[in-house]
């Protein structure tokens, strides 16, 4: 207040407004301003008897009235984020040429974005999305184990939970396996994207061995199973980097809701089958997915059917079929052993590391026969540099 004082007495001594600047230490503009501002409120120097700083500045800066807050309406918000979401392509500055057309009075490009951080810092942080729609899927393995009775033996089985996230939704499947092998991480996949009824772009897994061979965050190596995997239903698999749990944020949230609003719930109901089991995980799960957010009006089902379900990519018309990959030597009797064939012998009663000639198929045939005759060729060298 103290230099709009010295302004209006500068004023009143006819000093021109570039001069008051230099003095005071202000723009020429904000001089400007205080001046237009003080005539409009009727002010000059020297002020009236009793007009402390704050009566001053009441009267200089006035509250916005109705009249001003009814011409400069302010945006929804929340359909302004749903719109950004829905789209990879659309942007701010879009939004606010659209909302602009229809309120010509309305805020700028920058008040624009500055009210709608604003008012996105306020929101919960399940809204902080910036995934577009159908872009990420993440998926991982809970932390807490699920429980099954067998009933042949009566013994307590524990049974691992995967849990997969869509990113700009939040749409949670989750489901009992009976392990972290590769079998059930590629099944497990399988019918989250069966459950969503199409493929994210990218998807987004943890550094599981069944799934990454080596971990890198520039060039990781897949498993070649989870590499057709991805092939076969069109995604991209980017895994995290190692102990940055913050690169897949959505998961770990996911894991979290599944933990507290489906596996605790259960913690005492008695299941007799891995199926049992699952079927209760669904229950929970569809009931999960339809609680709308806290301190929001829409759920997880809402905004997967709004923004996602349309964005993801149709499921393969051929089924998926798993095969498992394997480095083989070939042993020194020239013959290749597979699993499948060691296990027939075993059961033969033949010993493993002589299979027979039958169990070959004819390009390991074809490999034999040439290993002997280069193993044939190597011999007769050595029988002649002996003899000389």
């Amino acid at each position: 207040m103290r230099k709009i004082t010295e302004v209006l007495r500068l004023k009143a001594a006819g000093i021109s407004i570039r001069d008051i600047a230099a003095s005071v230490g202000a723009g020429r503009t904000t001089v400007y301003e205080y001046l237009v501002r003080a005539e409009a409120a009727g002010l000059a120097w020297p002020l009236p008897e009793g007009l402390d700083e704050a009566a001053l500045e009441a009267k200089l800066f006035p509250p916005p009235s109705a009249e001003l807050a009814a011409r400069r309406p302010v945006p929804a918000w929340r359909e302004v984020h749903r719109e950004l979401k829905r789209k990879r392509h659309v942007t701010l500055r879009l939004l606010w040429l659209e909302w602009r057309e229809d309120h010509p009075e309305g805020w700028g490009y920058s008040q624009f974005c500055l009210h709608y951080h604003r008012w996105l810092a306020g929101q919960d942080v399940v809204m902080r999305l910036t995934y577009a729609a159908g872009e990420r899927m993440f998926v991982d393995f809970a932390g807490d184990k699920a429980t099954y009775v067998d009933p042949d033996t009566g013994e307590a089985c524990s049974a691992e939970v995967f849990v997969a996230v869509l990113g700009a939704s939040g749409m949670l499947y989750a489901e009992a396996t009976r392990g972290q092998d590769l079998a059930s991480w590629v099944g497990a996949h399988v019918h989250a994207w069966a459950f969503y009824g199409g493929v994210a772009e990218v998807t987004v897994p943890d550094n599981l061995r069944a799934g990454v061979t080596k971990a890198c965050w520039y060039d990781p190596q897949l498993n070649p199973s989870y590499a057709e995997l991805a092939r076969h239903f069109g995604t991209v698999v980017l895994p995290t980097r190692t102990a940055h749990p913050r690169d897949k944020a959505a998961v770990e949230a996911g894991v979290l809701s599944v933990e507290r609003w489906v596996l605790a719930p259960l913690r005492n109901r008695r299941f007799f089958s891995l199926a049992e089991l699952n079927e209760a995980i669904a229950t929970q799960v569809a009931w999960l997915n339809g609680r709308a957010f806290r301190g929001e009006v829409t759920s997880r089902r809402e905004l997967f059917e709004e923004l996602e379900r349309k964005a993801l990519k149709p499921l393969p018309t051929e089924r998926f079929e798993l095969a498992e990959w394997k480095k083989a030597t070939v042993n020194i009797d020239y013959h290749l052993l597979t699993e499948l064939r060691a296990r027939r012998r075993r059961a033969q009663g033949v010993p493993v590391s002589q299979p027979s000639a039958w169990e070959m198929t004819s390009t390991e045939r074809a490999s034999s026969s040439a290993t002997k005759a280069r193993s044939r060729r190597v011999l007769s060298n050595q029988a002649r540099y002996c003899s000389a």
